[in-house]
């Protein structure tokens, strides 16, 4: 027994030394005693505890009334760690580790492959240019004359509206109001900073409170819902591309033409080539309006393990993936126009997912408030940036099955 102890000890300090990387342990110490010196790693690097990640149980009191309803247990998911990636962004500085819960072998793999090239190559920069989660309510008229007074009435009384918004919530402002008209119809996009919750539950109260006075003070005016669909939650859509939902978000990076070679394993021309061909014209081709290789499962995975509402990843995997040649280096972005996520509220108050979000130290209120989700924001964009380019890659030099044949399958 002793032995063994002394043995894990020298395994963990290895890892810590960096003389031993997280993917070869399986192999040495088995899958259980694996994960256990991983979670035993991380604790000391960020000074942080993980008991909730190692455990199954759900601590079911505080599920209760906020998470689920009818619960009669849990079901778990793998939680992997890729990184460390490097970040230089507005909020997101140094080398991070970022929790990835997936059921799909190769994925952690092969975003631990993009973050190495992308950190060899000097890192990511990342940067947040919008930060507005929207509600459109959806109002009818008698008449398209009503309707054009009802629009020349708006601003006139966007202060009192702005006022009925903000009386509901300690942390929402309300930033904009813009009308969308289709005959005797309009929609009202109401745009809010939720400081740094995700925010849909705050903007929704918040949008009734203005709905409410616009019926008690515009004869007429009637809600005929408060999410009109022009907001858009939970689908793709133009609207959301174009103006923004939730962060607005851009991460780059130039990889170095012997980083290419050395690890990836393709020039830079190959790599632009691709990108060009299957994620513009191939997407372009196929009728989609995003144009990018796989952004939905980098924002799945991270969304599983931090709490975040599962089905925003409809819209937060809204992404565009850019090359251009930079001499023999490669230069490739990611701009995601709707990334919609928080670090308090929903499922980030859970232990586990609580502590995974404290792994890239975004768990809780920011200061000043915001910082977290928007640190959090570039974190992920990079995650994206850092599994395009190793998709594209692989794709390129015919590996995507021979990886998922040995990392994804079991005999």
């Amino acid at each position: 027994m002793e032995e063994k102890v002394q043995s894990d000890s020298l395994m963990l300090e290895l890892l810590l030394s960096g003389k031993v990387h997280f993917h070869e342990l399986d192999s040495r110490v088995g899958p259980e005693k694996a994960a256990l010196l991983r979670r035993q790693a991380l604790e000391r690097m960020t000074k942080k505890r993980f008991d909730g990640i190692g455990a199954y149980k759900l601590e079911y009191a505080s599920v209760s009334g906020r998470n689920a309803e009818n619960v009669i247990g849990s079901v778990p998911i793998p939680l992997g760690v890729a990184g460390p990636i490097t970040i230089d962004g507005e909020y997101a500085k140094g080398d991070f580790y970022v929790p990835l819960a997936t059921t799909e072998g190769a994925l952690i793999a092969g975003v631990n492959r993009g973050m190495k090239a992308l950190s060899a190559s000097g890192g990511v920069k990342a940067l947040v240019i919008k930060d507005a989660m929207a509600r459109a309510p959806l109002f009818e008229f008698e008449s398209i004359k009503q309707v054009s007074e009802f629009l020349k009435w708006l601003p006139k009384n966007s202060g009192q509206l702005k006022r009925s918004a903000e009386e509901t919530t300690r942390h929402g402002r309300l930033e904009s109001i813009e009308p969308f008209v289709l005959g005797n119809n309009v929609w009202l996009r109401l745009s809010f900073k939720t400081g740094d919750a995700m925010g849909m539950n705050m903007v929704t109260i918040a949008s009734e409170a203005v709905c409410l006075y616009i019926e008690k003070n515009f004869e007429g005016a009637k809600m005929l819902s408060v999410s009109g669909n022009m907001c858009s939650d939970k689908k793709d859509s133009y609207i959301n591309s174009l103006l923004g939902r939730g962060k607005t978000v851009l991460a780059e990076a130039v990889v170095k033409e012997d980083v290419l070679e050395r690890i990836l394993r393709v020039s830079a021309e190959e790599l632009n080539k691709i990108n060009v061909k299957k994620n513009i014209l191939g997407s372009s081709r196929a009728g989609s309006s995003k144009l990018n290789g796989h952004a939905a499962n980098q924002v799945a995975a991270i969304f599983a393990a931090t709490g975040q509402d599962l089905a925003q990843v409809v819209e937060s995997s809204s992404c565009y993936t850019w090359t251009e040649l930079r001499n023999n280096d490669l230069y490739i972005s990611v701009t995601m126009p709707s990334l919609e996520l928080g670090t308090v509220g929903g499922g980030t108050s859970l232990r586990a997912q609580k502590e995974a979000l404290s792994i890239m130290g975004v768990e809780g209120s920011g200061d000043p408030a915001g910082s977290n989700s928007a640190k959090f924001a570039e974190i992920v964009a990079a995650t994206v940036l850092a599994g395009e380019l190793n998709l594209i890659s692989i794709q390129f030099s015919r590996e995507l099955g021979k990886a998922h044949a040995n990392l994804g399958r079991k005999a």
